[in-house]
């Protein structure tokens, strides 16, 4: 797992002003806490912190300088703007090399499925414990030629070295459904439809619209009409 070096400088000042202040400074505003430290306030370098998350996964592993002192970290909660995903503040937990740490790990995927095979997901992430040094990005399973049927339970995924899973074994994380036909898309619409009260316009054999009878009236012409006046 990839180590990444962060400056980071204190924070005296709190208050939605002064992260506003430190966020436009280019700043992510922090607390650093573990191991019986009393908790820290600091910030990191927006730029650099955005970097070390996009190369090395939610659980990436920080070395934080802080006035001289190095401290190892993991990231245990990082809070985003809902619209410009701007990071606004994080949590960092103090570790030590060879401790063991809890964290949710991604699954992904590789190979392909079965023809006719749709792939479902029941679990997103497993939760394990492994050692603070050694935590994977993600968690990575084969599933060429899966079919209908089958699926992994949390005990088949292929964990790291170390690791102990936490996660229920038995927990269904991935699962294979056979994929719909046409006719069972259609009728799944047509009930929608009719569920929402929408009305499908008849057609003829051709599939032309066919179009609603008009008033025909007494069914003279305008002549006739005339001559009769």
């Amino acid at each position: 797992m990839a180590d990444f070096r962060l400056a980071a400088e204190p924070r005296t000042e709190f208050g939605k002003g002064s992260a506003r202040r430190t966020r436009r400074a280019g700043r992510v505003p922090a607390v650093l806490y573990g191991h019986g430290q009393a908790v820290q306030h600091l910030s990191l370098p927006a730029r650099e912190f955005a970097a070390a998350l996009r190369n090395g996964g939610t659980n990436v592993l920080l070395t934080v300088t802080l006035e001289g002192t190095e401290h190892l970290a993991l990231t245990k909660s990082i809070q985003r703007d809902p619209l410009t995903r701007v990071h606004e503040h994080v949590d960092l937990l103090i570790v030590r090399r060879g401790e063991k740490v809890t964290v949710d790990i991604p699954i992904i995927t590789t190979g392909d499925v079965a023809p006719e095979t749709i792939i479902n997901f029941e679990l997103n992430t497993i939760s394990i414990e492994v050692p603070a040094t050694s935590i994977p990005e993600n968690i990575e399973v084969d599933i060429s030629g899966r079919a209908a049927g089958e699926g992994f339970a949390a005990a088949d995924l292929p964990l790291p070295e170390g690791a102990t899973l936490l996660t229920d074994p038995e927990a269904q994380v991935i699962g294979f459904l056979a994929a719909p036909t046409a006719e069972a898309l259609e009728a799944e619409l047509e009930a929608a439809e009719a569920e929402a009260g929408i009305e499908r316009e008849e057609s003829d054999a051709d599939g032309d619209v066919v179009p609603e009878p008009q008033d025909q009236g007494s069914g003279e012409s305008m002549d006739s009409a005339e001559k009769s006046s």
